[in-house]
Parts: C-alpha cells; sequence; structure tokens
C-alpha cells in the first residue's frame, strides 16, 4: 500500500487538512503564463512541519497544466507585517523546498536579486505590486478584483480528481469486462448458452449503471464549475477554472467514447451469444428429427418382406399406410432445415455447421420418402406376382388331382387310355395366364421380388408337368395297337450340368528374374527390352516418390512434436493453455513419437536401401509389418483426439504455436497425416506391383499390399471395436477380430412364444455383428451426437453366441443375400441378411474357416461346415465297410451323380443294393442344395452309414 501511494500522484483528498490551513493557494490569476502562487500572512508559518509544507507546495505545483507549469511559477509573499528576517526565513524554506529555486545567501539587505534561473523583487507596498502584476490576477487582500473562495477551490479540486478516478476505474472495468467477454469459450448446450447470456447481460448493466453514475457526478460537477457564470453572465472565470472546466469536459468526452466502445463491442457480442443460443437449439433440434429420421427409417426397413400370399401381401401394405401416416417427420424436418436457412441468411458464425446439417435433413427426408415409395411399389408387384403365382399353384394342384382321380382299371384298355390321355390334352390346353413361362421374364418384370417363391412355383409346375409328360407316354403306349408285348426300358438318365469348380489349367508363371547391376530385371520372354527399360524408368519414379514423401513425412511429424507436443510443457506457454487440455499430451497426439521414432530410425533408412531395386522394397514392407501395426493404436486414439482439439481449438496456445511455425494449415491438418501414410502405402504398392510383373520380388509386392491391407481392415475395425458398450467380459478374449458389419436380423426360437416367432420373422433388427475367433457378437448401433468429423457410432451390446456352439446354413429360402446362424440343435436360429450376396458370401466363408478350424466333433458342437462337393464315395458292404479288392481310385462326385457313376454296394445276401446304403448316396447328392440338412439330421436319419465320410469332410 505504501509503494503504492508513492506511485500515484497527490491528491487533494489526500492533503486536504493541510490545504485547508490556507498558508499557500492557487487563486487562479497568471502573469506573463505563469501561474500565481500566494504565500499570505501566517503568523506561524515558521512552525509549519516541514513534510506538511513540502506536500502542499508540491500539490500546488502539480495542478496547473503542463503547459502553464512549464512556463513557471509566480509567488507572491506577503509579509508586510513581518519583518526582513522573517521574509529571509520564508524564502529559505521555499528554497529547500522547492529545489528549482534555488537561492544565494540572502545576509544583504538589497530589494532585488537578480539570478539566472530565479528573480526575486522586494516590493515595500501593494501599488508597488499592481506594476508588476495587474489587478485583475490578484485576490482581494492584495488590492486585486478577482473573487476566490479556498473552501470551494478545495471542493472543485477534490470533486474533478475523485471525478477521473471514477473515469478511469470505470474504463479500466469496461476494458476487463471485455476481455473477459472476448475470451469466453461458447457453450456446448443451450441451457449453458441461456445462463451465459443472462449473466453477461446482467453485468453489463451493472456496467451501464456505473457508467450512468458517473455520467451524472460529471455533469454535477460541470454545474459547478459554471456556477458563477450561470449567476452572472459577465462574471470572467480565471485560468484555473477554465482549466478545471476543460478537465471535466475531457473526462465526460472519455466516459462517451468508453461507453460508445463498450456498446458496440456488447452488440457484437450478445449477437455471438444470440446466434450460439440459435445454433444450440437447431443442433438439439436436428438431433431429435435425425433420431427419428433414423427411427422411421428402421421400421421402414422392417417392412423388407413381401408377404407369403396376397392376403399377407395386403396386409403389410395396410401397416405400411399407417405408417407412413404416423411419421410426421417430414414438416418438422422440413421445418427444421428452413430455420437452418434462416440463420445462413442472416450471416450466422456457423454457417460451415448449419449447411452439411440442412443438406442432411433434405436428403435423409427425401431418401426416406423415396424409399416409402419404392417399398409401396415393391408391395404392390409383390401382390400382382402373388396372385399369379396362386393360380399357377392352383392350375398345378388340380393337374395333379387331375392324375389321382384317373382310375387306373380303366386306363389299361385302349379305349380308357384314349380318353384319359384325352382329358390331359384338354387340361394342358387351358388359358397361358394360368401358367408359368419365362422366369427371366417375370423377373425383369417384377425386379426380381419373391424369387424363393418364383423358383418354387417353377419347380412345382415341373414337376407337374413331368408327372403329365410320365402318364401321357404311358397312356400313348396302352392306346397303341401292339404288334409285340411292351419292352419295359429304363429311361435315359438326365445330363448333370459339369461343376463349377472343376480343376482349372495350371496358370502361366513366369520365371524368377535376378535384376541387373542397374537394379533392372532382365527381359522375359515375351517382352522387348525397349518396354522393359520403360516399366523400369516407372518403378524408380514410384520409388522415388516413396522416398520423397517417407522424408517430407517425416519432417512433418518432427515439426509438430517439436512445435506442438514439446511446447505443451514449456512454462512460458502454461498461460496459454486452457485447462481442458492440461495434462492431456498423451491424447492429443496418441502414439505419435514412437511412429516417428520408427519412421526416422528404421524404416526411412531400410526403404532408402532399395532405392537401386525398386522392384524389392517389397521385402522391407514384409520385415517390418508388425511394427507397422503401430498405427492401430494411433488410429483407436483419433476419435478421443479429434474431440479434444474441437473443444480447444480456437485457444491462444495453438494460435501462437501455428504463428511460430508458420503454417497454413491447424494442427488438426498434422494430427491426420498419419491416417493418410498408411493408407498411401497400398496405392504405392499397388503401383509398384502394376510395373514389376515378371521380376524378382514381384510375389514379396503382392504379399506386401495384402498386409497392408490386412493392416488397414485391422485397424477400420478395432475403430469399431472400441466403440462397443455394454459387454461385461473382456473382448480380447474372444480372440482376433476377423469381420465386423451392419445386417438385418430376425430371430426365430423354438422356446419362445408362437406369436413372437411370427412377429420375428416379418420385423427384422438391424443389428452390427463382431466376428471373432471364438465368438459372435450382435450389437445395435448408436450414432452419437457431434460436428464435422463429426459424428462417431457406438454399438450397444445386446447378444453373443459362442463359436464352439454355432452352426451355420448358407441359404435361406433361396435368397442370395441371406444366410442361418443357429445353436442349441436349432432352439436359437438367427436369419442374417446382408447388404449384397458378395458381402454375404464373405461372411459365410469366414464362418466357416472358424467352424472348420476348431475341428468340432459330436459332443461339443452342432455345427456344420458345407463343402462344394461331397467326399469321394467309398465303396463298402451294407455294414459301412469297405470291401477289400473292390476300393479302386475315383473323381470327387458331381453334386447330382448320374445313374452310370453311382457307387456299387453289394450285399452278400440279396445281391441288391442295401436300403440304408441308398439313402446314405441319396443324402450326399443333396448336400449341394441351400436347404442342405444339418450333421445332426443326418446321424439320426442315416445312423452310422457316412460317419466316416462326414469325419473326413470336416464335420
Amino acid at each position: 500500500e505504501i509503494m503504492q501511494a508513492e506511485s500515484r500522484p497527490l491528491c487533494a483528498s489526500d492533503i486536504t487538512f493541510q490545504l485547508q490551513k490556507q498558508f499557500a493557494f492557487l487563486p487562479g490569476g497568471r502573469q506573463d503564463g505563469c501561474p500565481i502562487i500566494v504565500f499570505p500572512e501566517f503568523p506561524t508559518f515558521g512552525d509549519l512541519p516541514e513534510e506538511e509544507f513540502h506536500s502542499v507546495l508540491t500539490y500546488l505545483t502539480s495542478v496547473p497544466s503542463l503547459n502553464a507549469a512549464g512556463v513557471g511559477f509566480v509567488l507572491v509573499i506577503d509579509r508586510r507585517l513581518d519583518k526582513w528576517a522573517s521574509v529571509k526565513a520564508t524564502l529559505l524554506r521555499i528554497a529547500v523546498s522547492y529545489p528549482p529555486c534555488c537561492l544565494p545567501s540572502l545576509s544583504q539587505s538589497v530589494k532585488q536579486f537578480v539570478l539566472s534561473s530565479v528573480k526575486v523583487i522586494m516590493l515595500s507596498s501593494v501599488t508597488e505590486l499592481h506594476t508588476y502584476i495587474d489587478r485583475t490576477q490578484l485576490t482581494e487582500e492584495l488590492g486585486g478584483t478577482q473573487e476566490y473562495c479556498h473552501e470551494k477551490w478545495i471542493s472543485h479540486r477534490t470533486a474533478i480528481e475523485g471525478f477521473a478516478l471514477m473515469v478511469k476505474k470505470t474504463a479500466q472495468t469496461l476494458q476487463s469486462f471485455g476481455t473477459e467477454l472476448a475470451e469466453t469459450e461458447l457453450p456446448n448446450d443451450a441451457l449453458a448458452t441461456t445462463s451465459l447470456l443472462g449473466a453477461h447481460t446482467e453485468k453489463k448493466d451493472q456496467m451501464k449503471e456505473d457508467l450512468r453514475i458517473a455520467q451524472n457526478q460529471g455533469g454535477r460537477l460541470l454545474e459547478s464549475i459554471k456556477e458563477p457564470v450561470l449567476k452572472n453572465p459577465e462574471y470572467i472565470m480565471n485560468q484555473d477554472e477554465l482549466e478545471n472546466l476543460a478537465t471535466v469536459q475531457r473526462l465526460m468526452s472519455q466516459l462517451d467514447e468508453t461507453e460508445a466502445a463498450f456498446d458496440e463491442f456488447w452488440q457484437r457480442h450478445q449477437t455471438k451469444l444470440e446466434q450460439c443460443l440459435q445454433l444450440r437449439h437447431f443442433e438439439h433440434g436436428f438431433r431429435e428429427v435425425r433420431a427419428q429420421l433414423d427411427t422411421a427409417a428402421e421400421r421402414l426397413a422392417g417392412f423388407s418382406d413381401v408377404g407369403i400370399s396376397p392376403a399377407h401381401a395386403e396386409h403389410i401394405l395396410r401397416e405400411l399406410n399407417n405408417h407412413e401416416e404416423k411419421v410426421s417427420v417430414r414438416k418438422p424436418a422440413s421445418a427444421l432445415a428452413c430455420e437452418g436457412d434462416r440463420l445462413i441468411e442472416s450471416s450466422h458464425y456457423a454457417v460451415d455447421s448449419i449447411l452439411p446439417k440442412c443438406g442432411d435433413l433434405r436428403t435423409v427426408t427425401e431418401a426416406l420418402v423415396t424409399e416409402l415409395r419404392a417399398r409401396k411399389g415393391h408391395l404392390l408387384k409383390a401382390m400382382e406376382l402373388h396372385q399369379t403365382l396362386e393360380k399357377a399353384a392352383k392350375w398345378c394342384d388340380d393337374g395333379i388331382y387331375l392324375l389321382a382321380s384317373q382310375p387306373v382299371d380303366k386306363c389299361q384298355s385302349q379305349d380308357g387310355a384314349e380318353s384319359a390321355l384325352q382329358e390331359l390334352e384338354r387340361y394342358l390346353d387351358t388359358p397361358p395366364q394360368y401358367r408359368l413361362t419365362d422366369i427371366g421374364a417375370i423377373w425383369r418384370e417384377y425386379e426380381s421380388v419373391l424369387t424363393d417363391h418364383v423358383e418354387k412355383g417353377f419347380k412345382k409346375q415341373a414337376s407337374m408337368l413331368e408327372m403329365f409328360d410320365k402318364r401321357m407316354v404311358s397312356l400313348k403306349k396302352l392306346a397303341a395297337k401292339q404288334t409285340r408285348p411292351v419292352q419295359p426300358v429304363a429311361p435315359r438318365p438326365e445330363a448333370y450340368s459339369k461343376s463349377p469348380l472343376s480343376s482349372p489349367g495350371e496358370p502361366q508363371r513366369y520365371a524368377v528374374l535376378a535384376p541387373d547391376s542397374k537394379g533392372r530385371c532382365p527381359v522375359p520372354a515375351g517382352r522387348s527390352s525397349e518396354e522393359e527399360e520403360n516399366l523400369a524408368v516407372l518403378r524408380r519414379h514410384v520409388m522415388n516418390e516413396l522416398l520423397e514423401t517417407e522424408r517430407a513425412y517425416v519432417e512433418e511429424l518432427l515439426c509438430v512434436l517439436q512445435g506442438y507436443a514439446a511446447e505443451m510443457d514449456n512454462p512460458a506457454m502454461q498461460p496459454l493453455i486452457p485447462s481442458a487440455l492440461q495434462n492431456k499430451k498423451d491424447v492429443l497426439f496418441g502414439n505419435m513419437p514412437e511412429i516417428y521414432e520408427f519412421h526416422k530410425r528404421i524404416f526411412l533408412r531400410e526403404l532408402e536401401m532399395y532405392t537401386e531395386s525398386p522392384e524389392l522394397v517389397g521385402r522391407c514392407f514384409l520385415e517390418r509389418m508388425t511394427d507397422l501395426q503401430i498405427y492401430e493404436k494411433y488410429c483407436q486414439n483419433k476419435p478421443r483426439s479429434e474431440s479434444l482439439w474441437r473443444q480447444c481449438s480456437d485457444c491462444a496456445f495453438f494460435q501462437e504455436c501455428q504463428k511460430n511455425l508458420e503454417h497454413k494449415l491447424g494442427l488438426d491438418s498434422y494430427l491426420l497425416k498419419p491416417v493418410q501414410r498408411i493408407t498411401k502405402y497400398q496405392l504405392l504398392l499397388k503401383e509398384l506391383l502394376k510395373y514389376s510383373k515378371g521380376c524378382e520380388g514381384a510375389d514379396d509386392l503382392q504379399e506386401a499390399l495384402t498386409s497392408i491391407l490386412g493392416i488397414l481392415k485391422a485397424v477400420n475395425d478395432s475403430m469399431h471395436l472400441i466403440a462397443i458398450t455394454g459387454y461385461e467380459g473382456n473382448l480380447s478374449d474372444l480372440g482376433r477380430l476377423l469381420m465386423q458389419g451392419s445386417f438385418s436380423v430376425w430371430t426365430e426360437h423354438k422356446k419362445g412364444h408362437a406369436k413372437v416367432k411370427d412377429l420375428a420373422r416379418f420385423k427384422p433388427m438391424q443389428r452390427h455383428l463382431f466376428l471373432h475367433e471364438k465368438a459372435l457378437l450382435f450389437c445395435k448401433r448408436r450414432e452419437e451426437n457431434g460436428e464435422g468429423y463429426e459424428k462417431a457410432p457406438s454399438y450397444s451390446f445386446k447378444h453373443t453366441l459362442n463359436m464352439k456352439a454355432v452352426g451355420i446354413t448358407e441359404t435361406v429360402k433361396g435368397d442370395s443375400k441371406k444366410f442361418e446362424v443357429w445353436c442349441n440343435a436349432r432352439e436359437e436360429v438367427y436369419i442374417v441378411q446382408a447388404s449384397t450376396a458378395e458381402v454375404k458370401t464373405a461372411w459365410v466363408n469366414e464362418i466357416r474357416k472358424v467352424l472348420t478350424g476348431q475341428s468340432c466333433s459330436l459332443p461339443e458342437t452342432n455345427g456344420v461346415c458345407y463343402f462344394p462337393f461331397p467326399p469321394s464315395p467309398l465303396k463298402t458292404s451294407h455294414r459301412g465297410s469297405v470291401k477289400k479288392g473292390e476300393e479302386k481310385k475315383t473323381e470327387p462326385a458331381s453334386p447330382e451323380p448320374s445313374s452310370s457313376s453311382s457307387p456299387k454296394y453289394n450285399d452278400k445276401s440279396k445281391g441288391r443294393t442295401p436300403r440304408s446304403q441308398s439313402r446314405a448316396w441319396a443324402m450326399w447328392t443333396r448336400l449341394p442344395n441351400p436347404k442342405a440338412p444339418r450333421y445332426d439330421w443326418f446321424l439320426s436319419a442315416h445312423p452310422p452309414v457316412l460317419s466316416a465320410h462326414l469325419t473326413q469332410g470336416g464335420y
């Protein structure tokens, strides 16, 4: 407090008591521009304390303006009632207290002293004083005409200085408040934004109230200074009064300017907060409407079934129309998008965030409406096709009934056979609308709906027509006049199509050719040296790009680690780091230091060793493939890093670091570099592989490319895996994650309620499946709130299946996109529909690999694994053993072997094929059928006949 008191200027309020003694005062007069200080007759002048005298003299010399004080002061010392010794003592005291007034020895009795710095004049009368100073500049005590009230002077000085201090404090408070407003981070929700806007408005109103009080005080002070003029218009203010008036007016102007600047700043801040509140309301509405749209889309996806009959399809169509009436999301989505357009038109600061959301709302709404119309059209086509199939099915049923109703005894005669034959021919001449003719035309017309039903209808019709053909052949034989006994002839077996999986020919292989000293491969057969030279140039070009981008990548990583990460530990930068970023360096940068060390010290150096032989660089990637898996950890941390960056991206620390590095792009662009780099490798390897066919190292390049793609897949899968919530166990105990993806899932549980089972068939669930080595997880995908890179999904755990108890059926109801996963002897059945047939095939193949890799046995699992062909049938006795001497080498059986290629099973007792063995072979021929029976059904229906084949086949 003492230091502060010494540093600030002396004020009238500090020495009010000393000023009131009036041993010296400023009446306001001027002599040649110099302010006049009067020392009136004061009997106890010699007894004044030195500190008191010095304070008053210092204050009086500080009151006039700098221009006036710079000219100097005129001191009028009234000692008319004292002797020369008193005058001498006064002069000496003034000289000691006011150093510029350096006086010589005053012992000589002279009336005038002229020195280089101070002129001292001794006067003997007031009249003589008037010859030096005009009477208008002197008070009445010195014979002048100037009015002066010392108490009023002290009051004005105290008020002016207090007002100046108030103006200063008000300006400082407004500046601090403005700084606080400028540094305020915008909240992330509407409630916090409303609260912040209210708090800032309340504080602003208080600031405005302080300004109003200061302005009122300044106005009263101006009235007080102008009071003599208001009372007497002829009154002429002295210089001190004029300076006081100018000072107060200047302070009032400062107040007005400060208020205007604050009002302008507050208007901008208030607008930003109001826009922030509008944005938060818009985002909240967007999340709600988007969730409703997703729910509507999810429910709409449940109407994928087209029914099993016209009535069922009509029922689904009615439900779909009811669903359309209940879904009122279109209008809220359109209204919200229009609100976003209005915000954009009003120059909202978050246009980049609002514009994509408006587009997303319109796109999703339009897609929902389009999908709804498509579903309706699909159902209408399905109803029409159902009716056609029903007519065809009824025609087939009536035909079969006709065959069954023909009396056999009457058909034995020639007339009876002719009559029956004519009856069948008349039936076949029915109108064509009752028959299915061209399956391709039906699929083209009805867009392949009801594939299973159409195939079944054609099979049923084909079977019926086949029965008609056989009956008509028999009837024609009976109706014909026979000249000799009819010889039974075995029908010629139908030709079976050749297996699509026949062994292909040997592929053309390239000879391994070692590169020459310049890294060029010798010219393979059939390739010109010029062509090979061109390929070598292209390889070197790709290798140069790989090395140059690798070096640039290493430099960028170093720049980020030094320019940002290291600066987070710099004490000088600590004040710029927000609290949300404190101790979060590992979250923001992940394992980037580890990635940098690997590339700088190892990978870059090893890549440079292949500069002259780029076709061999695949070996480098293969040797370091394990090390490159560090990117998986980096990518797993990326969502946390992006969230932290979005929270603190506007802080002064990042701006200062970017300014020091002279980067045009922000830190987020450099944090994306590792993700871009691991993706770039597979593109470069593809280019090298394209130009290295036939060269040594081509196989390594291909293997390296496959491995890099595997890493990218593992990284992508792991990004989904870390988003699983609700799983109580340890996911690492489930083994390696093999595949993940979204599917429509139906459930059919034998133990469930019948109504639940029926509903399950028509209402699919949207599930995200994670296939591990030991388990299959069913999760529900949930979209999280966010912006920009901004939406990260999460997966709520729902159910898990142990792979040791799982079985699959590869085709369901003829749908190429569906397959079944079941367990516990089909007590739990999950019908899974993929987005495409290719995705379904990839999943089935991967599940098959898991099941076959477990070497599953009957006591452990009810699973079933399918193979493209059954094992080659063995020649066995009726007991299932191979007869000695009858075994021979056979090719794998075709899916439907002809009778000529069927194995011959010998029965010692009867000399014909035992029934059990005949049934077993029929079972093998059914294996390629999409509805192949399960292993447990095989064993129960055909005990031990094919146990050896099943074991050999991997069941």
